[in-house]
């Protein structure tokens, strides 16, 4: 079984990295890809032609109308209550622990230190009885 596919945004750090890694995903980060600084249109086009679940604290990227679920591979969107790699890490590795990420493929997804709020693509349409 091949490791499920991240895309870390510019604000997510090596040891978070490392971490996703070391946890069985396969974790590449933006900043590695020499599109630190890019729009966040090109950095999202790359995520999404590769099939990569999201994750960033831009809030940028926190409008779910914007990016319903079932629309792209997935996001999640940390906001820890500061920017600092310990504050980033706690709520990642905690929802790391609850949620493994392959279950929230195509999920749009936001986390605090206490909380996960999961909204998932809505189910197929059954085909029309004729």
């Amino acid at each position: 079984m091949s490791a499920f596919l991240l895309k870390l945004d510019a604000n997510l750090a090596q040891p978070h990295k490392d971490f996703l890694n070391g946890a069985g995903y396969s974790a590449e980060r933006v900043t590695d890809e020499g599109l630190s600084g890019a729009d966040d249109a090109v950095v999202w086009q790359r995520a999404v032609a590769e099939g990569r679940f999201f994750l960033t604290l831009d809030l940028d990227f926190a409008d779910v109308r914007r990016f319903p679920p079932g629309s792209h591979p997935g996001i999640l969107q940390l906001r820890p209550r500061n920017r600092s790699r310990d504050a980033v890490s706690e709520i990642l590795q905690r929802v790391v622990l609850e949620h493994p990420l392959d279950t929230l493929a195509g999920c749009f997804v936001v986390a605090d230190i206490n909380h996960t709020r999961i909204r998932r693509p809505p189910p197929p349409n059954p085909p029309a009885a004729d």
